[in-house]
């Protein structure tokens, strides 16, 4: 992963899950991908 889709991971998460960026950055690639995909998957079936 770039750093540009790192950060923007990271900025959807804090918006939508409410965790806070400290928190955040210290974790791996990976630990930022399941978040973002377990929000993500909330998300859209919230949306639909």
């Amino acid at each position: 992963m770039n750093r540009q889709e790192r950060t923007n991971m990271i900025e959807f998460i804090e918006k939508m899950k409410g965790i806070d960026r400290t928190s955040l950055l210290y974790m791996t690639d990976a630990d930022i991908e399941h978040i973002y995909s377990t929000v993500y998957y909330t998300y859209i079936e919230l949306a639909e």
